[in-house]
């Protein structure tokens, strides 16, 4: 079985014993929590940074050692999460992507804080939209995405798990900026 299955096994499994546990009788909360609580940590650290940081890359702070030669801006990290939540979400709904999105890195004419919160924002909408599509009924079956034919379930997990990884990397740039993850605050 490969590494997909088993992840869509292990979630199948958890959703069944989160129904079982806790009388919910569908994959979606399951769903929604975790799209929620990736919402919150992604907005919060997009709005924890400073406008003037928003060009930010650790680049810019010459470690021994490091290669961050060429990575995402701050703001760029955002721009291409959005856009590929975009890309992701909109293949659910079969909604149309903006005709601005020229590639992954987003609309080039969006610059400022403000732009590119509303702009992540709004393809979270595009999620929120996409997850309401979800039933256990048609969790495996198959859609069209990059030319190939994948269960939407896979394709819900892939935009959470890209998410996720964007996050990861929010963060690290927040903290090289002396900037506390709001997410973190409460746990320390």
């Amino acid at each position: 079985m490969d590494f997909q299955k088993r992840m869509i096994a292990v979630f199948i499994g958890s959703v069944a014993f989160v129904s079982t546990s806790f009388g919910q009788q569908s994959l979606k909360p399951a769903v929604e929590r975790l799209f929620n609580k990736i919402e919150s940590d992604i907005v919060t650290a997009a709005e924890a940074m400073p406008e003037d940081k928003f060009n930010f890359t650790p680049e810019s702070l010459d470690i021994a050692n490091s290669n961050f030669k060429g990575v995402r801006t701050f703001g760029g990290q955002i721009l291409h999460l959005a856009t590929d939540n975009i890309f992701m979400w909109s293949a659910i709904t079969g909604d149309s992507v903006r005709a601005d999105i020229e590639d992954v890195n987003g609309p080039k004419t969006l610059t400022t804080k403000k732009e590119i919160i509303d702009y992540l924002k709004s393809s979270f909408a595009i999620g929120r939209k996409a997850i309401a599509t979800l039933t256990d009924q048609n969790a495996m079956d198959e859609m069209e995405y990059l030319w190939r034919k994948l269960p939407r379930l896979d394709l819900v997990f892939y935009a959470l798990t890209h998410s996720n990884e964007h996050y990861g990397q929010m963060v690290v740039y927040l903290r090289l900026c002396g900037i506390t993850p709001p997410a973190t605050i409460n746990q320390q």
